[in-house]
């Protein structure tokens, strides 16, 4: 069973306490993501639970031509580097083209592949090459068994530093479902496991020109996947989320932080005899 360490106090393993990747859905500006950093160490520290940040520059797969898309990735490099140098905290950051990945990985810990893109080979192998850890999202249109051919292209490149996710799989038009087989099904890889509890309960295209979803079913779906033993939690999380400028819907609202990781703690703790 592979344990992948992303720093000094964070290592990612289905045998380990589990560790948690939370932030808001996109960049905003540097004094929001300082603060959302800030507030999300602070609670994690509390709870006694290992965290990442997260935050994406480009989210790129979008509904409409007109959703708003994020800093962009020159403007988001002071905002990471500003991030370690005041928090020491690592990093996650989504990945959309081939360039990016070069180009972010000096200032991040972990290339996510977006759910979407999971299959492009030139994309998985551009991430890999960088030696960063890569965190692949299972696209809701695969099968658990399937992800064993992504996770070959990133060890093609040398590169076992490997995490997957599962976010849902599509279940008839504008909706999504967690089978919590998937879980096993992928631990069987060795690699660390990770539910994105939050993008789990989106309903894609669900609002005509956006996405929708409901965030209180986040905290359900999140218990039921740490009961499985898994290696972590994705979670978005906004202070006001009903008017942040992606996935509103879904993110979870700061305040209920807290209880959200002090409940997912105590189920980990006994499921894996700590």
């Amino acid at each position: 069973m592979k344990h992948i360490r992303v720093s000094e106090k964070v290592t990612f393993g289905n045998n380990l306490p589990f560790c948690v990747i939370s932030g808001p859905c996109q960049m905003e500006t540097m004094e929001h993501s300082l603060m959302m950093c800030e507030k999300l160490l602070e609670i994690a520290q509390k709870v006694g639970v290992p965290f990442v940040f997260k935050t994406s520059f480009d989210k790129a797969n979008r509904t409409s031509v007109e959703g708003k898309r994020g800093a962009g990735l020159e403007n988001a490099i002071p905002v990471f580097q500003k991030i370690k140098e005041t928090f020491c905290v690592p990093i996650l950051t989504d990945v959309h083209t081939e360039e990016q990945c070069a180009k972010i990985s000096p200032f991040v810990d972990i290339l996510q592949i977006p759910a979407f893109l999971c299959r492009q080979t030139d994309l998985v192998v551009a991430a890999a090459k960088t030696g960063k850890i890569v965190n692949i999202k299972k696209g809701q249109f695969l099968s658990p068994q399937e992800m064993p051919n992504i996770i070959k292209k990133v060890e093609f490149c040398q590169n076992e530093q490997i995490l997957l996710t599962d976010r849902g799989t599509s279940f008839g038009y504008n909706n999504l479902v967690v089978d919590m087989r998937s879980f096993p099904i992928m631990s069987q890889t060795g690699y660390p496991v990770i539910l994105d509890s939050t993008h789990a309960t989106q309903s894609p295209g669900g609002m005509g020109a956006s996405s929708g979803g409901n965030r209180d079913f986040a905290p359900f779906l999140a218990k039921a996947a740490i009961a499985t033993g898994i290696a972590g939690i994705f979670a978005e999380v906004h202070q006001d989320p009903d008017n942040a400028p992606s996935d509103g819907p879904v993110m979870l609202k700061l305040e209920t932080f807290e209880k959200f990781l002090r409940e997912l703690k105590a189920i980990d703790d006994v499921v894996k005899g700590f």
